[in-house]
């Protein structure tokens, strides 16, 4: 989402010439040049001072357009004239017309100024934008880019990053990159606010960080997803590991639990990722059930994604297992078989 700053106005008109002294006492002018398309358009301000009946403002805009406004009113009343224009910078010529009453002589004022009006500022980045190995995310801006304040969150709690990255103005849609030291930990959180050279800005926070937790594979006997009760000591250790991670690593973003089902090769395809679905259910519902506070999601992948490589009909007890993954958002799996469609239980 793009932020203005305070809006600066700016006498930019020329007070030139006038043949009426009392003119320049009656009328001010002064521009509030740039908008976001969110929040208005430019505007042109009529500040009335002294008494008069009234005034006419005509314009020609940069791109040909012809711009005409009227209005009037008492003295220490502003009258707000927008000027509807497209997105970007544009230049007004033009002047500003008053009459007076008791037949006074109209005066006139030169006008010349310039504008701009932003749409929203954005600010693209993709997954493979964010290398954690490396340690630095790359992205790019819709406008040039002025800066971008950076933090990197480990999740000891400390920063591996905290500053300003100056970029001079690069221009819109130049690869940007942002780099950090080593620092012990995993990588929780990388916020970065971006800034155009106009001031306006955008921000995101990423989350790449995402642990598995070791546990003992839960036993469901052949062709079955209900969890015998002889396993259910398994799922009590392995809740034991999920709470306390849970609690170490919670205070610094909230946290989700994903359950990830597999399957060996014994049988048909869609029938081991069925059961897989099936299995992987049943473990998330028993987290939920036991308590576990954080949102808790299931997939089950059968055996297209494999521990070990196998040919078809193996039995292979590696390859019959769950994955525990606790993340901030979806995790990242490198041999994910299809998109995951994370379900609740």
């Amino acid at each position: 989402m793009s932020v203005r700053l305070l809006p600066s106005v700016a006498l930019l008109s020329a007070l030139v010439g006038l043949p009426l002294p009392a003119f320049a006492d009656a009328i001010r002018v002064s521009l509030e040049g740039r908008a976001s398309l969110s929040e208005g358009v430019p505007t042109l301000l009529v500040h009335i001072e002294e008494p008069i009946t009234g005034f006419e403002v005509k314009l020609k805009r940069s791109d040909g357009k012809a711009v005409e406004l009227k209005g009037g009113g008492k003295p220490g009343v502003t009258r707000r004239l927008a000027l509807e224009q497209p997105e970007g910078k544009f230049h007004y010529e033009g002047e500003l017309t008053v009459q007076f009453p008791q037949g006074a002589e109209p005066g006139t004022m030169p006008l010349s100024f310039d504008t701009e009006l932003y749409g929203p500022l954005k600010l693209e980045i993709r997954r493979e934008d964010v290398d954690v190995a490396a340690r630095k995310v790359r992205f790019t801006l819709s406008r040039p880019a002025a800066k971008t304040e950076v933090t990197v969150l480990m999740d000891t709690g400390k920063n591996a990053f905290a500053g300003d990255v100056d970029f001079k103005g690069a221009p819109a849609g130049t690869p940007l990159e942002v780099k950090w030291l080593p620092a012990e930990g995993k990588v929780m959180r990388i916020s970065l606010r971006a800034f155009d050279t106009s001031n306006y800005y955008t921000g995101v926070d990423l989350f790449p960080w995402q642990v598995d937790v070791p546990h003992e594979e839960v036993g469901f006997a052949s062709g079955r997803s209900d969890i015998p009760p002889a396993e259910k000591g398994k799922l009590e250790s392995s809740y034991k590991a999920v709470s306390e991670a849970l609690n170490k690593y919670g205070r610094w973003a909230s946290l989700r639990l994903y359950v990830l089902g597999h399957t060996d090769t014994v049988g048909a395809t869609d029938a081991n990722r069925e059961l897989s679905l099936k299995r992987a259910k049943s473990i998330a519902a028993w987290f939920r059930q036991r308590g576990l506070k954080v949102p808790v999601f299931y997939e089950g992948f059968g055996e297209q994604a494999p521990a070990v490589s196998t040919p078809d009909e193996t039995a292979e007890a590696g390859n019959r297992r769950a994955e525990y993954i606790i993340a901030v958002e979806d995790p990242a799996l490198a041999n994910a078989p299809f998109t995951p469609r994370w379900r609740k239980p």
